[in-house]
């Protein structure tokens, strides 16, 4: 296997520092997949700092044999623009992998085949399993056989808190005490801040033996990674509800119909009659 970049200028989160090595990433896609690729199997990690979100990381991505793929772990409201922000993405990774004058060649250049997974972690509940894909995002009627989609992209989305899809966290024994981590860390909130939280957490899954090698290798880091990590996840979550209630507001004070209003930004209906004008 390739070794992972040791001199990332961007800052990890708990998941990219976790599964971002060849092993780990190996380990984390045989488990989803099914699959059984050996030890021995050539992985290469092509994750891009700040490539994606901008402020929020993209998580991981490698080439393995003939396939790129492209991991996101995702804590708030699974977002159904994620297939678009994948096309992004992965246009970038085609244009660095691949020399710019070839592609003007006759002869066919080969490229790894994408795969797209999101691995949801939020507290909102969702389906073990969602698939999306680009499609769905276009501007056109989807019964109509004249505007059959002519590019797609397709997002497989698990939902891997504890006790979700316990068969992959069942192949992969990093997957499962991050689960453990991550679950204890929520139950402590409800009686602790989120420092406290943190720290009673890694104490007591070093005490059970789960996540030990990582939480002491990263020991105080971990607290500052999932303070940023999460900040920013409550924080895109706030600026998002705050863009819907303004355009909800503009939209009641231009006369439209309440249920109208409710078609198009998902809010009740009692919601919009309760929103002040500003």
């Amino acid at each position: 296997m390739e070794t992972a970049n040791p001199n990332r200028e961007f800052k990890d989160s708990v998941f990219t520092a976790l599964f971002g090595t060849p092993e780990k990433a190996l380990e984390l896609y045989n488990a989803i997949n099914g699959s059984n690729y050996s030890d021995s199997t050539k992985v290469k990690m092509v994750t891009l700092p700040d490539a994606l979100y901008g402020e929020q990381l993209n998580d991981v991505a490698f080439v393995i044999e003939n396939k790129l793929v492209v991991l996101i772990e995702h804590q708030s409201t699974i977002n159904k623009n994620i297939p678009l922000r994948m096309l992004l993405y992965i246009g970038r990774e085609y244009e660095l992998l691949t020399n710019s004058r070839d592609i003007y060649k006759s002869e066919r250049i080969s490229i790894p085949a994408p795969e797209f997974v999101v691995l949801y972690n939020g507290e909102r509940e969702m389906e073990d399993f969602v698939e999306m894909r680009l499609s769905d995002l276009f501007a056109f009627d989807a019964k109509d056989p004249q505007y059959a989609p002519c590019l797609e992209l397709v997002v497989k989305a698990y939902n891997i808190n504890k006790g979700r899809n316990s068969e992959i966290a069942a192949k992969s024994p990093s997957l499962s005490d991050y689960e453990e981590f991550i679950a204890a860390v929520r139950e402590n909130q409800k009686t602790m801040d989120f420092r406290e939280a943190v720290k009673a957490s890694i104490r007591g899954c070093i005490s059970r033996n789960i996540f030990v090698d990582f939480l002491r290798m990263y020991g105080a880091e971990v607290e500052n990674m999932l303070l940023t990590e999460w900040n920013m996840e409550t924080a895109l979550e706030v600026r998002f509800e705050e863009g819907v209630l303004m355009t909800a507001r503009r939209m009641k004070a231009k006369g439209l119909n309440t249920a109208l209003i409710a078609e198009i930004t998902g809010l009740s209906e009692d919601e919009i009659k309760g929103l002040k004008q500003d």
